[in-house]
């Protein structure tokens, strides 16, 4: 059968999924004939090397007229017997059969985003609340990455259960090479990874980090991320509060990522939502203990492998990364079971059960 894997969003943070879907898709020897749907500055992004995965060029931006009509056209030109949209932005015409991936419905819940207007916002949650509607009726199945995001799916438009399957991501080392960061050798640092967008809560971080120096003076806030309007603006803030030893980072190497993680005193997720965490798995996957936010999805994924507190309170933030700072063998028990923790999850496993969904949907089988 003809599969077409529409990975538009291959080259972003959601995009590691993809990748590591079709890299794991090729070592199962699937019978199948894959099409990978990329943009056109993302042809080399991922290389394919099975003769039975090509790479197709379809340049149709997400939210236009362009995806609606431009790519609904090519998708019937192309004329595949399923298509696995990765997200839930898809041409609403498009009835051929299909499977839909839903990462998260943050996007519903955010009340602002970096360099957009609130009108833009509004407009923008609006077409994805009728796409997302729209995907969930229509797709055979719907993969999640975790069973909170199942259930928050199917609390918006219900859905039968059988439908809506899990597919847990996993965590590989980021780097099996490190590089050196310099500046931070030698010296006790906490790190957080990801896009400074105000539900990550990378201000809540900050602020726990500012209690902490009350009783560790030499304590760095490494904040590891792109540097975009929101985190200049989250630097400003910080600038005019005063506050000491918050570094930017920004953009990191793979190497210089798995230097960080390898080095840190402990990683901090301080997000309020997120549809899998898969930094923190990275994290763990590196030796580094893991102080997360106890908010959707991350008990789940984390299991007793990090320690929680309330995102919406810094003072209760600081407390538990201090109790990792102050007691080393409560330090190296979490780090413990970290590792056991990633080793629970398989990108080998994903992929296998998302070919299984694939040849359901092919039988009909749904």
């Amino acid at each position: 059968m003809h599969i077409a894997i529409d990975a538009r969003i291959i080259n972003s943070s959601t995009g590691r999924y993809i990748e590591r879907l079709l890299t794991y898709l090729e070592r199962l020897n699937s019978p199948h004939e894959y099409s990978i749907l990329v943009r056109a500055n993302d042809v080399d992004y991922w290389k394919p090397k099975k003769a039975n995965f090509k790479i197709v060029v379809a340049d149709y931006h997400q939210y236009t007229l362009s995806e609606q009509i431009g790519f609904y056209v090519f998708l019937q030109r192309l004329a595949p017997d399923l298509v696995h949209f990765c997200m839930p932005q898809q041409p609403l015409l498009y009835h051929g059969l299909a499977i839909t991936t839903v990462h998260d419905l943050n996007l519903l819940r955010i009340t602002e985003n970096e360099g957009m207007s609130l009108p833009v916002l509004k407009f923008k949650q609006a077409v994805f609340r009728q796409l997302l509607r729209t995907a969930t009726k229509r797709s055979a199945y719907v993969i999640t990455p975790t069973q909170y995001t199942k259930d928050d799916l199917r609390s918006f438009e219900p859905v039968a259960e059988k439908r809506v399957v899990v597919t847990h991501e996993a965590a590989d080392l980021v780097s099996k090479k490190e590089e050196l960061v310099e500046r931070y050798k030698g010296k006790q640092f906490i790190i957080v990874v990801g896009r400074a967008e105000k539900y990550k809560n990378q201000e809540g971080a900050i602020e726990a980090h500012q209690i902490l120096l009350q009783n560790h003076p030499d304590l760095h806030l490494v904040i590891v991320g792109k540097r975009d309007l929101t985190s200049r603006e989250l630097e400003e803030w910080a600038h005019d509060k005063g506050y000491r030893q918050v570094d930017f980072f920004g953009f990191a190497t793979d190497a210089q990522l798995a230097w960080l993680y390898n080095h840190c005193a402990a990683y901090v997720f301080p997000s309020f939502m997120e549809g899998f965490g898969l930094p923190a798995l990275e994290a763990m996957r590196h030796g580094a203990p893991v102080i997360s936010s106890n908010a959707t999805c991350l008990p789940e994924v984390l299991g007793d492998a990090a320690l929680y507190f309330d995102p919406a309170n810094p003072v209760q933030m600081a407390q538990q990364i201090a109790r990792v700072l102050n007691n080393a063998n409560f330090r190296r028990k979490l780090i413990h079971k970290g590792t056991e923790q990633a080793g629970k999850y398989s990108w080998k496993r994903m992929a296998q059960q998302t070919l299984d969904v694939y040849d359901r949907a092919l039988k009909k089988d749904f």
